[in-house]
């Protein structure tokens, strides 16, 4: 079994909903077991700013799945959820987005699958939520508490838990 972390956003309908929905599709409970999810985040959007802001969130998950079979389960769960990657602009808005941060201390540089995120370390809105559940992570040897440290985090909002 392998450990893999996951972050999730969306900011179209009843994000925290959909974010909901999306975790209980991609975990099963068999291939996918859930250890671990934060807070939910309020946050600004990143690369297109004319848009709603995001929830943003993170899922420590236990895995029997390749990186692979991971990302597929990941993109079925987007589709299923009303994710449409091609009628989308990038960076924008969207009912969820599912990627995968890293899987164990593996590194992948394919075309379609990259491990760690490459884009990982400039993205408050995935460090946050991401040091909630795993500070003292490692990824790409750098701590993720440190990491989070380095950025500017003023447009990511800790949501109260919800009832």
């Amino acid at each position: 079994m392998a450990e893999a972390l996951v972050a999730l956003g969306g900011n179209i309908g009843d994000a925290r909903d959909t974010l909901d929905r999306a975790i209980a599709a991609f975990c099963d409970g068999e291939k996918v077991r859930l250890l671990a999810r934060s807070s939910d985040y309020r946050t600004a959007p990143w690369g297109v700013e004319d848009q709603s802001p995001f929830v943003n969130l993170c899922v420590a998950v236990e895995t029997s799945l390749t990186p692979r079979a991971l990302l597929a389960r990941a993109q079925a769960v987007e589709r299923a959820l009303g994710r449409e990657r091609s009628k989308e602009r990038r960076w924008g808005p969207r009912p969820v987005d599912i990627d995968l941060v890293a899987y164990d201390d593996l590194v992948v540089q394919e075309p379609d699958l990259t491990l760690p995120h490459p884009q990982l370390f400039g993205r408050a809105f995935v460090l946050a939520p991401l040091a909630e559940i795993a500070p003292d992570r490692l990824i790409a040897g750098r701590r993720v508490r440190d990491a989070l440290a380095q950025v500017d985090a003023s447009g990511v909002e800790k949501l109260p838990p919800r009832p």
